[in-house]
C-alpha cells in the first residue's frame, strides 16, 4: 500500500499561479513501488499529480488487447489532468516513485476563480503541447527518426549531458512510438552501428554524434 503524508503544515505562504506551485504547496506526498498503479484507466479524474522522484508511465489498453503508451513523466512533471471526468489512460510507477497528489476540491478551496482558471489553463496547455509533439512523432516520422527523436529527448531530461538512462523497457518504447519491439531493437542497433549512440549496458547510453542525432530528430 502507498503511504501518504502532508508535505507541509503551515498556512499558504505564496500565491498559487501554476499547477506545479499548487501541488507543491497543497499536495500530499505518496510513495509508489515499481509497477504499482497510481490511478486506473477510466477511474474518476479528481486529482492532480506531480512527480518528485522516479518516472511514471501512462498507458491505455485497447479492446483488442493492444496497448498505447501515452507519455513518460519525470521529476517536476505534472500529470493527471483530464478534459473529462475520467482518466482515459492509466498511470503506473515505472520505477520506485514519490509523487505529490492534490485533490481538485482542495485546489478550488485555496484559489479564487481567476487563479484557478490560470492554474488549470497552464496545466492543460502543457499537456496539449506534449500531445501535439507525440502526434507529430507518430504520424510524420520514419521508424528511424522516431527512435532517434525519443533517445534525443531522453538525453535532454537527464542531468548528465550527452548520456541517457532508459527506465522503460523496449516494449514500452515500442508502444509509445507505435512500432514493434523488433523494429525498436533493430533501429537502436543501427544507431549504434552508425556510431551515433553507444550503450554502456541495457539501460544507459551515451551520444557519440550529437549533430547526427539532432538532425534525425528534427
Amino acid at each position: 500500500m502507498s503511504l501518504a503524508y502532508p508535505l507541509h503544515t503551515a498556512h499558504q505562504t505564496k500565491p498559487l499561479t501554476t499547477a506545479a506551485d499548487a501541488i507543491d504547496e497543497l499536495g500530499l506526498r505518496m510513495a509508489f513501488a515499481k509497477d504499482e498503479e497510481v490511478y486506473g484507466q477510466d477511474e474518476d479524474a479528481d486529482m492532480l499529480y506531480r512527480v518528485v522522484s522516479g518516472v511514471v508511465r501512462t498507458s491505455r489498453l485497447m479492446s483488442d488487447g493492444r496497448r498505447q503508451v501515452g507519455d513518460f513523466y519525470y521529476p517536476g512533471d505534472v500529470f493527471g489532468l483530464e478534459p473529462g471526468d475520467a482518466h482515459r489512460f492509466a498511470a503506473e510507477a515505472l520505477t520506485d516513485c514519490v509523487v505529490l497528489v492534490l485533490k481538485q476540491s482542495t485546489l478550488r478551496a485555496h484559489a479564487d476563480d481567476e487563479a484557478l482558471t490560470k492554474i488549470i489553463w497552464e496545466a492543460a496547455a502543457r499537456e496539449l503541447e506534449r500531445a501535439q509533439e507525440h502526434v507529430m512523432l507518430l504520424g510524420r516520422k520514419s521508424a528511424f527518426e522516431k527512435v532517434a527523436s525519443f533517445l534525443n529527448e531522453i538525453t535532454h531530461r537527464g542531468a548528465d549531458s550527452g548520456h541517457g538512462d532508459l527506465p522503460m523497457s523496449r516494449q514500452d518504447i515500442a508502444d509509445y512510438l507505435g512500432l514493434t519491439i523488433e523494429t525498436v531493437s533493430r533501429t537502436i542497433s543501427r544507431l549504434q552501428t552508425a556510431a551515433i549512440i553507444e550503450f554502456e549496458g541495457c539501460r544507459r547510453f551515451h551520444v557519440r554524434n550529437d549533430a547526427a542525432l539532432a538532425r534525425l530528430s528534427e
